[in-house]
């Protein structure tokens, strides 16, 4: 090997170990984001109501529909999905969502089965809040005052509580989503009704398994 030749081997060699040793600090040193959303829990016997239906629905559908069906161990009602946050604004936010809500604790009703969005080919199938809305709608309204300040903006489009029980990747062609939405809509779907006293704030991981929520905090309701 000439001197040139060396000293490139040399210069390659140095330029990847420095590039591993920054690698391995900056593994060692920077926490990864958090993906974080803030819901309302619903109890065991409304989570298992709504599993029986969405496994129902799923067998009715078969091949029709590509879909990722959610357990009964992660289904929940969303309030605000706040995405991938750094470790120091998930401070800030459960700071600003300690004090309790000025809601009352109240009944949800769940019942009757729709698709997002409203036309086209169906991406989420649902499950709707029939009792309790109104107070759902009033948590995010107070969210909104309490997450916007410290730079988390609401999304544009009006919240509208539901339960979601799938998320749609494919319908196969020749399907008709007109006639997915009116299965839906003739198919009777009652999970029942129970109590929210709290808000919850939930931390997702995410693997080749599916999704796993921790819960970060709960925070009663007045």
């Amino acid at each position: 090997m000439g001197a040139r030749s060396a000293r490139g081997a040399r210069s390659a060699k140095g330029a990847k170990g420095a590039k591993g040793a920054r690698s391995a600090r900056s593994a060692r040193g920077a926490k990864l984001p958090m993906r974080v959303f803030i819901g309302v829990e619903l109890d065991d016997r409304i989570k298992e109501a709504a599993a029986e239906i969405s496994e129902s629905l799923h067998r009715e559908l078969g091949q029709r529909v590509d879909a990722r069906w959610v357990p009964a161990s992660n289904l929940h009602i969303t309030l605000w999905f706040l995405g991938e946050v750094d470790d120091s604004r998930v401070e800030s936010v459960l700071r600003a969502l300690d004090p309790p809500f000025a809601e009352p604790a109240f009944d949800v009703e769940v019942s009757r089965l729709g698709a997002f969005p409203p036309s086209g080919p169906p991406r989420v199938f649902w499950l709707g809040v029939t009792a309790g809305a109104d107070s759902l709608a009033r948590l995010h309204v107070e969210l909104a005052t309490r997450l916007e300040p410290i730079g988390f903006e609401s999304e544009r489009r009006a919240y509208s509580a539901h339960l979601t029980i799938a998320r749609v990747k494919n319908v196969s062609r020749g399907v008709s989503p007109r006639d997915i939405r009116a299965m839906l809509q003739e198919r009777t779907a009652h999970a029942g009704r129970c109590r929210i006293e709290a808000v919850t704030v939930f931390r997702s991981r995410v693997s080749s398994k599916g999704a796993t929520y921790e819960t970060l905090q709960r925070v009663r309701l007045k």
